[in-house]
């Protein structure tokens, strides 16, 4: 797949209804299983403080890697990995290494344990959860417009600020 084809996949998925993000979410993510969406998302809103922001981002939502193009589990079932990213709040201070400090922080995952030792018992859950690899992120509010806006990366909202969820049919959604 070009660069062409994956920035128009990201701006297809864009041009979605929100339930058609979340149910693509939930096929490619959690093998079509609501409950498991749902029980991945409580597990978060559970242990997160509030205000924050939890967004879905990647070949979970666009169906495609960024890098290049290939489908979600092209590798086979679990291969692909959930990229959550906390917007805002308290999140940003719970990480140790960063991109941009205090912006951006570096993604805890199987290669990073000390990136965010305190989250490393909710990631070990949500990867039991999901059944695959889950890859979490802290970055402030500016940082995640400049990556929808300047580069049109989509992305779902798991959980509002307000704790709101798309498991509880709350305000959450994808925004454009």
């Amino acid at each position: 797949m070009s660069e062409e084809d994956v920035k128009a996949s990201a701006e297809a998925t864009r041009q979605l209804a929100e339930d058609a993000v979340r149910a693509r979410i939930i096929e490619l993510g959690f093998g079509g299983n609501a409950g498991r969406f749902e029980l991945f998302v409580n597990a978060i809103r559970d242990a997160i403080p509030l205000p924050v922001t939890v967004i879905l981002r990647g070949s979970a939502v666009t169906g495609v890697k960024w890098a290049d193009g290939s489908p979600f589990d092209a590798e086979g079932p679990g291969t692909s990995d959930l990229d959550l990213t906390f917007v805002g709040g308290e999140m940003l201070r719970l990480f140790q290494e960063f991109y941009i400090p205090g912006l951006h922080s570096v993604p805890l995952n199987d290669d990073s344990p000390a990136v965010a030792p305190a989250l490393v018992p909710l990631r070990r859950a949500l990867c039991r959860i999901a059944g695959r690899p889950v890859n979490m992120q802290a970055t402030s509010s500016l940082m995640q417009f400049a990556r929808d806006v300047l580069f049109g990366q989509p992305y779902y909202t798991l959980i509002d600020a307000d704790g709101e969820s798309a498991a509880d049919g709350g305000a959450a959604g994808r925004e454009r």
